[in-house]
């Protein structure tokens, strides 16, 4: 199974872009799978002069995947807009956010949210 990692990176930190996907791929590879990171191109501070690129291989990369687990935590528009392809492409969408107080909109799109991410890579990799 190929897992896109949906959340925010427009406006963030390394830490805030790069610490919770590390964490889920080793969860995810550990299980066998396959996590899919768009920060593996890192446009910060270059986004209007890649919009295209952006996108298209972003969603390219959801074409590929069969699951998004999604940082819902801060949510972005880069985000929202990668759930809503994902939705109409028919993955699995996998969710976690620390908050008890979710969006209906990410609630009617989501497969299941979960508290931690950890929790979520579990659920999703069948072993929850």
């Amino acid at each position: 199974m190929n897992i896109y990692l949906a959340g925010p990176i427009f406006g963030k930190s390394d830490d805030q872009c790069k610490a919770w996907r590390n964490a889920s791929r080793q969860l995810i590879e550990a299980a066998g799978h396959l996590a899919v990171d768009p920060m593996d191109r890192d446009y910060r501070m270059k986004e209007d002069c890649f919009i295209d690129e952006i996108v298209i291989l972003d969603k390219r990369d959801i074409d590929s995947c069969d699951a998004l687990l999604v940082n819902a935590n801060n949510p972005s528009w880069g985000t929202a807009m990668e759930v809503m392809y994902g939705y109409f492409q028919g993955k699995v969408i996998c969710c976690f956010c620390g908050g008890d107080s979710i969006s209906p909109w990410l609630s009617f799109h989501s497969s299941a949210i979960f508290h931690s991410a950890p929790d979520a890579v579990r659920w999703l990799t069948g072993t929850l």
